[in-house]
């Protein structure tokens, strides 16, 4: 049994990798963010093949599973790309699972040559705010939506109702309201939907009410783990180059054994999410009893970890480690916002007991 990548996953990581070294550095990601957009990115992801990565192959797609698009995902967050590529996963698979004939046929190739960009509005069926939530009567949609993500330069939306049934919307739709949600993560925007009577698309399933959210769900969770996984091991990264620079007393820092053992603490936290992080993306595909399982323990886990090497990465940095000059914060913010998405770490943690039985619904 083969317990790594193969050799086409490693090519694709790396080609990602390349890719985002010449589009993605902390320069560009600034431009993109003071008004420059993600154009050239989300172009460039597209003609790589990044948003027909997930797509079936009858529908234009390249037919991959969800550990490629985690490995693009892990890339995207080390390089802390503004790109909504995980939104779009998020939709592939919702109208994969849930979505008719004719639904695939009209979106799938869309998706998959980049014309269609989603929006994923499935966060309350994963924490319930007051006056947050969306009711389906008559084909309609009302209620509100919040932290939606791929929200900037979302074409459609994929709505999950109070019931978890799942709905297509348009973003010009008659009735719809959109507000931008600020949060600490400026390289991946949020926003927040109000619907009132706005026409919906239904996505048709056979499953018990709530499972097609739920693998939507499962998906995002995964993604927004091996975001952190790219994250961490950047910062990791980024402290051992400093401590490896940086001199106090007439010393390396890196020669002091408190920094050694931040430094390899960090490193033996994550380590042993990589294989976590795999082994999810790879029973959503093909384990489907333990995905959502799976997914709950990778994103509570890397939620946990990626938090710990956030805050000792910028230890190690000391004072300058909280400027805007070393650019440490957008990884910092990048790990606390995917700690919150779809679910923070104790919410998770309760969800995943429930399903396996040990507490009560």
């Amino acid at each position: 049994m083969e317990f790594a990548l193969s050799e086409e996953q490693v090519l694709l990581q790396d080609s990602v990798a390349k890719f985002l070294e010449s589009v993605s550095d902390i320069d560009q990601v600034r431009a993109a963010l003071g008004g420059g957009g993600d154009g050239d990115i989300w172009q460039g992801l597209n003609e790589l093949g990044a948003n027909a990565a997930l797509v079936p192959e009858e529908y234009d797609g390249m037919g991959l599973s969800l550990l490629d698009a985690a490995l693009i995902q892990e890339m995207l967050g080390r390089f802390v790309t503004p790109a909504p590529f995980a939104a779009n996963v998020m939709a592939t698979t919702a109208l994969a699972a849930s979505g008719t004939e004719e639904q695939k046929q009209k979106w799938l190739p869309k998706i998959a040559d980049g014309s269609a960009r989603f929006g994923i509005a499935v966060s309350e069926r994963t924490g319930a705010r007051e006056g947050a939530d969306v009711a389906e009567q008559d084909g309609k949609l009302s209620g509100k939506a919040m932290f939606v993500t791929g929200f900037e330069g979302a074409t459609d939306f994929i709505v999950a109702d109070n019931n978890g049934k799942l709905y297509m919307v348009s973003a010009d739709a008659s009735g719809l309201k959109k507000f931008d949600l600020p949060t600490i993560d400026k390289t991946r925007p949020v926003g927040e939907l109000k619907f009132d009577d706005v026409a919906a698309e239904h996505l048709p399933t056979e499953n018990e009410p709530g499972k097609a959210a739920d693998k939507v769900i499962a998906a995002g969770r995964i993604l927004a783990a091996a975001d952190s996984l790219g994250a961490s091991q950047r910062m990791i990264e980024k402290a051992v180059d400093y401590a490896k620079e940086r001199k106090q007393f007439n010393r390396i820092i890196g020669s002091f054994q408190a920094v050694k053992h931040m430094c390899a603490e960090m490193a033996a936290e994550l380590e042993p999410c990589r294989s976590l992080v795999w082994y999810a993306a790879h029973a959503f595909d093909t384990v489907p009893e333990e995905a959502e399982v799976m997914a709950c323990h990778a994103k509570s886990h890397l939620s946990e970890v990626g938090q710990f090497v956030a805050r000792t990465s910028t230890e190690v940095h000391g004072g300058v480690g909280f400027t805007d000059l070393m650019g440490l914060h957008f990884w910092f913010k990048r790990i606390g916002l995917n700690r919150q998405l779809y679910g923070g770490p104790e919410r998770v943690r309760q969800e995943v007991a429930r399903l396996q039985g040990w507490a009560a619904e």
